[in-house]
């Protein structure tokens, strides 16, 4: 992704502390000190027929295009015009994100023993659906066939005794809180992202509420259900069967209030009901405004 602004003190190397924010703001990651704490559930049901005959339309110019990548392409459109939703709380310090990164566990082989990998593609906030699909794609591929960097991450780690690993994760949490992680450990981590998203549904399940993690800057979680049916009423009174998931998130209220953290998902779920807005690029980028004198303008 693009640098908006220029690394100074304070900033880490996957964001920029923020300054000027409200006094409330600024304290809420004292009060409320971890993410546990500060946990705000939320979900809608997203109907699935005009969603399915739009990928349908347009799987032949965009192959492989899924239900999945529509729900990526959202966020992502949502964090280029909503950046508030890209920030994160490390050590009561928020930071605005550089970066817009989606955490997703995928199975290289769909069995009870198949083995599980996390993939961790970055976008552009100028992105199409189209190119969502292709990284996504490519990330995926790249990890079918062997192991990627959170693996060998995982690997390496595991080869350390009980006893030394506990000292050795207290001390990558210590680094992290400092802001001083080794850049590719922050690359490969894939709680260090925009979000963590998973299709529970794949497996024959609704979706969860899942929680959030101490370790990193994750600061969203969204689970995507199993594909149901259900009857409704239309708007001339007439009854007819719908298909429907269930979106649930899990998110880190200390990031932005409410009232900006609503707006941002009736845009979200606008977008889902609308994604023909995802065919092409937004027409503008907003970039957060609390990263201070730093700010330089985006160039399209």
């Amino acid at each position: 992704m693009q640098k908006y602004f220029k690394k100074g003190w304070g900033d880490r190397s996957d964001g920029w502390k923020l300054r000027g924010i409200d006094p409330i703001s600024m304290l809420g990651p004292f009060i409320m000190r971890t993410r546990l704490d500060s946990q705000v559930m939320y979900q809608f049901d997203l109907p699935l027929d005009n969603l399915e005959e739009f990928i349908r339309q347009h799987k032949e110019e965009i192959p492989g295009l899924s239900l999945m990548h529509v729900i990526m392409a959202a966020m992502v459109r949502v964090i280029s015009q909503r950046p508030y939703v890209n920030r994160f709380i490390v050590w009561n310090k928020m930071y605005a994100r550089n970066n817009i990164s989606i955490s997703l566990a995928v199975k290289r082989e769909i069995t009870d023993k198949g083995e599980e990998t996390i993939i961790k593609p970055e976008f552009e906030p100028t992105d199409t659906l189209a190119d969502i699909v292709e990284k996504v794609k490519k990330e995926y591929d790249a990890s079918i066939g062997e192991a990627n960097g959170v693996d060998d991450a995982a690997k390496i780690l595991c080869y350390i005794p009980s006893f030394l690993l506990r000292g050795a994760v207290k001390l990558l949490f210590g680094l992290d809180k400092l802001g001083i992680l080794p850049k590719f450990l922050v690359k490969v981590s894939p709680w260090h992202s925009s979000l963590f998203i998973t299709n529970v549904g794949s497996v024959g399940i609704d979706s969860v509420f899942h929680h959030l993690y101490e370790f990193g800057t994750n600061s969203q979680f969204i689970a995507l259900g199993q594909k149901k049916r259900r009857e409704i009423t239309d708007e001339n009174g007439q009854k007819k069967t719908e298909k429907y998931t269930t979106l649930r998130f899990n998110n880190d209220e200390r990031i932005c209030d409410g009232h900006y953290y609503a707006a941002s998902m009736r845009m979200f779920r606008k977008l889902l009901l609308n994604p023909e807005q995802l065919l092409e690029p937004p027409k503008q980028v907003i970039v957060d405004d609390c990263v201070g004198k730093k700010r330089i303008d985006i160039k399209q």
